[in-house]
């Protein structure tokens, strides 16, 4: 079996092809141990465990996840988002200053 059909994935662990998951699962269906196959194969034992449940219930093996990625007009649409939100807060505390700032004072207020 070849591990290489892994994809390895940094953010969420590591995703799996179909094929990989089929391989594996027919290891253990071979006679060989779950903790044996996936210790062999580098996965988490309850992921095979999953897997083995999955073929026996005739549960297809799901394909992994692809992430969207994000393009260079959604990243200056989030940057410029988040200056928006920035300069608006900002705005917000001048606002209130200018207010306390032009309170009048009353005419009998003692110092």
């Amino acid at each position: 079996m070849n591990t290489m059909t892994a994809m390895n994935n940094s953010r969420s662990g590591r995703r799996y092809d179909r094929e990989f998951k089929n391989n594996a699962v027919a290891l253990v269906r071979s006679g060989r141990t779950v903790t044996d196959v996936a210790r062999d194969l580098g996965v988490s034992k309850w992921s095979l465990g999953r897997w083995v449940e999955q073929a026996k219930t005739g549960q297809a093996l799901s394909e992994p996840k692809t992430l969207s990625v994000e393009t260079a007009e959604q990243r200056e649409l989030r940057r410029l988002r988040q200056e928006l939100e920035y300069v608006s807060r900002q705005r917000d505390i001048l606002k209130k200053a200018l207010g306390i700032l032009s309170a009048e004072v009353p005419p009998n207020a003692s110092r």
